[in-house]
């Protein structure tokens, strides 16, 4: 009978889903609130305010479920779980952000030209509306942020409807005390310049992830200077670093030592060197640092190397 894996993990994150619930019940209640606004008042302002919460409520009921698989246990055939669910999540958000950004501002250029007459007072009451609720669920979000990408994303995207939302009552309030119905379109502008910025970053590093690029912050040469101090070590090479998910990275690589190691046992003790040396200076798990330790005479046998 083989042995019980002692090194065997779950991998069971804090997918923060309560959060995320209040969070999506409090946007889907505002984006009620200014679908009814938008339609009384025909602003430009509030009509992308509200597709933009419109795409936040999808985001967030994306991260929901993200958030509920990435609470789903290993398996042999998934053997990190759904984690990655949350680097997805992010993507699709991301994507969507971007489409209303791009929307955001050949709609609002376009009404440049002719602006329609716009309600400011109408608009104030639904731009505050939008305006608190988006702060209650700034707050609900705020403790969890940094927790993962997925709620990044979702805190971003609420961020972006609140700063939304106070341009539409900066809006509303300009035009009942001026007349001027062209803050409404550029307020409506000021969204998508918000959006865009914010989305860009947030694709950026989603992608990063899911082509395998090394964890941020983590200089491989550096990694590689630190395991050639150890006793026995002559080389290091087919080093590969990445980040499964967030708070999550995993490292492996070829260590090539003396042949006499093999022989009076000493092979052993330096892989437990490795791996303490890249979770004391590199916060890299024990359980997630792969190495094979082999002689000088075995790279002979490999096809190619890399880093």
């Amino acid at each position: 009978m083989c042995p019980v894996d002692s090194h065997h993990h779950q991998h069971a994150p804090d997918s923060h889903r309560g959060r995320l619930t209040a969070a999506f019940t409090i946007t889907t209640a505002v984006l009620l609130a200014q679908v009814v606004g938008a339609a009384l008042t025909g602003s430009l302002a509030l009509l992308v305010d509200t597709v933009h919460l419109l795409t936040d409520a999808g985001g967030l009921a994306m991260a929901l479920f993200a958030a509920r698989l990435m609470e789903r246990p290993a398996s042999a055939r998934r053997t990190w779980g759904y984690r990655r669910a949350e680097v997805i999540a992010a993507l699709a958000q991301s994507g969507v952000l971007l489409a209303v950004g791009v929307y955001v501002l050949v709609e609002g250029i376009s009404r440049l030209v002719a602006p329609p007459a716009v309600p400011g007072g109408e608009l104030v009451v639904f731009g505050l509306i939008g305006l608190v609720g988006n702060i209650a669920a700034m707050a609900v979000l705020a403790g969890g942020r940094t927790a993962n990408l997925n709620l990044r994303a979702a805190f971003l995207e609420v961020v972006s409807d609140a700063l939304g939302s106070l341009a539409v009552v900066v809006a509303a309030v300009v035009i009942t005390l001026t007349g001027w119905q062209r803050a409404d379109v550029v307020a409506g502008l000021l969204i998508g310049a918000l959006i865009l910025p914010r989305a860009l970053r947030l694709l950026r590093e989603t992608v990063s992830v899911l082509l395998e690029s090394s964890p941020p912050g983590l200089d491989l040469d550096e990694v590689r200077a630190h395991l050639l101090k150890l006793d026995h070590v002559e080389d290091v090479h087919d080093m590969h670093a990445s980040l499964i998910a967030t708070g999550l990275p995993v490292l492996s690589a070829h260590v090539v030592v003396g042949t006499d190691c093999f022989t009076d046992g000493h092979a052993a003790r330096i892989l437990d060197q490795l791996q303490e040396c890249v979770a004391e200076h590199f916060d890299i798990a024990v359980e997630h640092s792969t190495f094979q330790v082999e002689p000088h005479t075995h790279p002979a046998h490999e096809r190619a190397q890399h880093v």
